[in-house]
């Protein structure tokens, strides 16, 4: 049987829509839930959920959440299987935490759900209302379902995802284990971020790991090179910090090799 070219392109896109998301073995078993917060209302959260390729549920794994999931997830649950090939990272799994879409009027709440207050925009701010969402309807659904070990949970968070990361390290450290901020975006709040925190001295300080790009955008590189002065030079922090900058990198390019250097350590700090 000869086919004709529209049978062929017919055949193809057929396969390609039914084709299974395993089939893209690098991000590993990858499953989905959608959440419908009661604490953000009329707020939708996609939940995208890489397993280790070993999984057989015969062991709790470390768990890493990845906030902009809609376009982190894609590219960091796949770049978890080479740095495990590598022995840079351990079986872990990967969460991203997705709005489904770049555009505010459309569900995205990035920029109130990841932020502390600012002067400037009456719609930051809701970062307490999140860390909420997370604690009880994210955590539950994922460790309910999946063999994620409640008791070494990770964040990633770029720009002003780096900003919630850095928020919540300070004011709800026992939500996470370690908390990786690449390029945080400070630029409208630096100064609710450089004051004195109050700490529980009898908690483990959590490990708090921050970059910023040697060619981010200047409104952000310098707020977030203040930040990290400022806390170099403390004698006291609620956190154990480590800080870097990320040669020849800019705002965007720099989230993969954050990821990298941000949980190497951290995943060594723990071990030592």
């Amino acid at each position: 049987m000869k086919w004709s070219p529209l049978l062929y392109i017919t055949a193809f896109a057929l396969t390609l829509k039914s084709a299974p998301i395993d089939t893209l073995h690098g991000i590993g078993k990858s499953e989905y839930q959608s959440i419908r917060s009661n604490i953000v209302e009329d707020q939708f959260y996609h939940i995208w959920v890489s397993l280790p390729a070993d999984d057989e549920r015969e062991q709790k794994y470390p768990t890493i959440y990845l906030l902009d999931g809609g376009i982190t997830f894609p590219i960091l649950a796949g770049y978890r299987s080479y740095l495990k090939l590598s022995d840079e990272l351990p079986e872990i799994i990967v969460v991203g935490i997705s709005y489904g879409t770049n555009d505010w009027k459309k569900g995205n709440n990035r920029s109130t759900d990841f932020t502390a207050p600012a002067p400037e925009r009456d719609y930051w701010g809701g970062a307490s209302k999140f860390a909420e969402v997370l604690e009880k309807e994210i955590f539950p659904g994922v460790e309910e379902d999946y063999p994620s070990d409640p008791n070494n949970r990770f964040i990633f968070g770029q720009s002003i995802g780096g900003q919630f990361a850095i928020w919540c390290a300070t004011h709800h450290p026992e939500l996470f284990e370690g908390f990786v901020a690449s390029n945080p975006a400070l630029h409208r709040n630096l100064e609710f971020f450089l004051k004195p925190v109050d700490t529980n001295t009898e908690q483990k300080k959590p490990l708090l790991y921050v970059s910023s790009a040697e060619n981010d955008n200047p409104r952000f590189r310098e707020p977030a090179l203040q930040w990290m002065k400022h806390w170099q030079s403390q004698d006291e922090t609620p956190f154990n910090l480590k800080t870097e900058t990320l040669p020849s990198h800019n705002h965007f390019s720099a989230a993969p090799e954050a990821f990298r250097r941000g949980f190497r350590w951290i995943f060594q700090e723990i071990e030592d």
